[in-house]
């Protein structure tokens, strides 16, 4: 027999709304996380991005509100205003039967129009930190009515630097209050929060070599940084997707990417860290809307982005790190839809290349882009650089072991003047 939610414990007035979405059968982690949460039980729960990680934690917050009590009960903190967003969405949807209200706080918001919501009597507020902390030293938020607290994308809170923010505010909330990290990864750090604060947590991990990847075709291009803005180009000519999103390594690269592709004709737009919130909002919504086929973003700007009708992917700078790497080409082929992610890789991406491979088992098809009237092979060229680079590392390799040797025989060196100074001086006497 198939588990549906309210055999979980969740209340037909709450999903109601979800069921005129098809949301009907529970994902690994609700199936896990769901009554685990309902009995109380700190949660440290561990799943790559697209599991269905919100749901998880939203559907047993709600069921368990008191809708007359005029408090914040339920905290939740995101890692950037998008995530945020996306997480008020989901929990205002499944919300909208019970009389529960739920409030986005984070900054970039008119802060007096924040005040005047949480004044009529907020239930659950989803916020990023910095905007939080700002409204504690005003004293227009208190955290005294906590019951649950959760920190969602908890790995990425971290790298971001949250650190003293999210512990800060752990100490706000009652000693009683329920505690829960979801996160990709469990860090050291996120260990050792755990450790402190957390009492007797329930542990849920799902588990799967390639979480999220069975329905995204990946490819990889082999070219040149000199050549890689044209292949991307002719790759989004051949593919026509229906919308993208072009992942960048910085602010600037993804400015002067974004700028590049408009001056060509591209329905394009630019996210990230520099603009405004107003600009950030108008732009997702244009994405949203399918006004803009390409979305060029950096990766803290794309955090938690949940929209529908992405078709492709392409990381225009290979990402550092495996985890980046899903994060990233789980923004298409969700819901069971097909998607399509394109890496480009110059020859100083390959060590990236295999630990991303290693890191999902998996080898990713390539090939190798060819300019057009090009007199010599892009094949020819990728492989003189690739060869270039690991000769100049062998030489950079011996180098330093002759410089080793250098500075070992220059420490026998002296010893070894020394005792034949004093057998010559032993001779002259």
């Amino acid at each position: 027999m198939k588990l549906d939610f309210s055999n979980l414990g969740i209340r037909e007035e709450i999903l109601k709304p979800l069921k005129v979405e098809g949301i009907t059968e529970p994902t690994p982690i609700q199936e896990k996380s769901i009554p685990a949460v309902l009995e109380g039980r700190d949660i440290i729960a561990q799943a790559q991005t697209g599991t269905g990680k919100t749901f998880a934690f939203i559907l047993p917050i709600l069921e368990k509100i008191n809708p007359n009590q005029k408090d914040v009960q339920a905290l939740i903190l995101a890692p950037t205003r998008e995530l945020a967003l996306q997480i008020t969405t989901e929990a205002k949807k499944a919300a909208s039967e019970i009389g529960v209200n739920v409030l986005a706080v984070y900054g970039g918001q008119d802060v007096e129009k924040q005040i005047h919501k949480l004044k009529g009597g907020m239930h659950v507020v989803i916020a990023t930190p910095g905007r939080l902390l700002d409204h504690l030293r005003r004293g227009t938020i208190h955290l005294k009515s906590i019951k649950q607290l959760v920190l969602d994308e908890a790995d990425q809170m971290l790298t971001m630097g949250f650190l003293e923010e999210v512990e800060y505010i752990i100490k706000k909330t009652p000693q009683n209050r329920q505690l829960m990290f979801y996160s990709a990864t469990i860090p050291k750090g996120i260990r050792s929060l755990t450790n402190r604060y957390m009492k007797n947590p329930e542990e849920i991990r799902i588990k799967s070599n390639k979480v999220t990847l069975e329905e995204i075709k990946q490819l990889v291009v082999e070219t040149t940084d000199r050549h890689k803005q044209e292949a991307l180009i002719e790759m989004i000519k051949k593919q026509n997707p229906f919308l993208t999103i072009v992942f960048c390594r910085t602010k600037r690269r993804a400015k002067a990417l974004n700028q590049a592709l408009s001056e060509k004709g591209f329905l394009s737009d630019e996210l990230h860290g520099d603009m405004t919130q107003s600009k950030r909002e108008k732009v997702m919504k244009t994405f949203r809307d399918a006004k803009l086929q390409i979305l060029v973003a950096t990766d803290v700007a794309a955090r938690g982005l949940d929209v529908e009708g992405i078709t492709h992917i392409y990381n225009y700078d290979i990402p550092h790190d495996v985890e980046s790497y899903i994060h990233r080409i789980g923004r298409t082929g969700r819901a069971g839809e097909e998607g399509m992610a394109v890496t480009f890789v110059a020859p100083k991406d390959r060590d990236f290349l295999i630990m991303i491979e290693r890191g999902t088992n998996q080898k990713i098809e390539k090939m190798k882009y060819q300019p057009e009237g090009r007199k010599e092979s892009m094949e020819d060229t990728f492989e003189r650089e690739t060869k270039k680079r690991d000769s100049n590392r062998q030489k950079s390799r011996g180098m330093e072991k002759d410089k080793k040797d250098f500075r070992s025989s220059n420490k026998k060196g002296p010893r070894y003047s020394k005792k034949s100074n004093k057998s010559g001086r032993r001779r002259n006497k």
